[in-house]
């Protein structure tokens, strides 16, 4: 069933975004990334895109379209953080990280429902956060933005459900990416000593939960949040 699904994944070039774009490669899916720099992983397209802009997300999926075909699994993963204490948090920090976040992935998921309504098949996958849910001092912008893409993942499945297209939202709790090998020793220590598990998962344990939501075994579910974080949020 893969051969003809195209895949954009946003932000597919580094971290758990690129994870992903590597796990459906290897499936034998055609997959585009998006990124403001770099290149995705080798066998993907790589597009330029600035998911705060709607022109430039549009230009990325004509790009896609035309090269790949349209596009039936949309992967959000594009996201940024501005991490500080509420009262130090500018409206820049907050609207920058809600604009990218969850802005993002408005523009992203309309520009790609056009094709999904079409079709009538799509699966429409958000990258959210334990933090969303679970909360996380000095987070407030990103754990909103992040919660709020519960909403719009549940809202979307009642829009477009008997359509054949599902969305739902992966949150994934501590994960070993280049933004988690910068924290201190001392604070991975004491993260680690949260988490049930008592490791930080791999981004390909993250990449197998998306890729089997997008195949046909996942065909009746939607509007689920399921998380890939050893236990740390649990019931959240």
């Amino acid at each position: 069933m893969s051969a003809d699904r195209v895949v954009l994944v946003t932000g597919g070039n580094r971290g758990i975004g690129r994870a992903i774009a590597e796990r459906f490669v290897a499936a034998g899916y055609p997959v585009a990334v998006t990124a403001r720099s770099g290149q995705g992983p080798e066998g993907t397209l790589t597009v330029r895109a600035d998911v705060t802009d709607a022109a430039s997300v549009d230009a990325a999926f004509s790009e896609v379209e035309q090269q790949l075909g349209p596009v039936a699994v949309v992967v959000a993963n594009a996201g940024i953080t501005k991490d500080t204490l509420l009262l130090r948090m500018t409206e820049d920090d907050f609207d920058s990280v809600v604009d990218t976040n969850l802005g993002g992935t408005f523009r992203v998921v309309k520009r790609a429902s056009k094709g999904m309504l079409k079709a009538r098949w799509g699966r429409v996958i958000l990258i959210s956060s334990v933090v969303g849910l679970y909360g996380s001092a000095g987070q407030i912008n990103y754990a909103s933005s992040k919660a709020g893409l519960v909403g719009f993942a549940r809202s979307l499945t009642r829009e477009l459900g008997a359509r054949g297209i599902t969305a739902n939202v992966v949150a994934p709790g501590f994960i070993e990416t280049e933004m988690t090998a910068e924290l201190p020793e001392e604070k991975k220590a004491e993260y680690k000593k949260a988490i049930p598990a008592g490791r930080y998962a791999s981004a390909d344990e993250v990449a197998g939960v998306v890729t089997w939501l997008a195949s046909e075994d996942a065909a009746y579910i939607s509007g689920a949040v399921i998380p890939v974080d050893g236990g740390l949020g649990m019931g959240h």
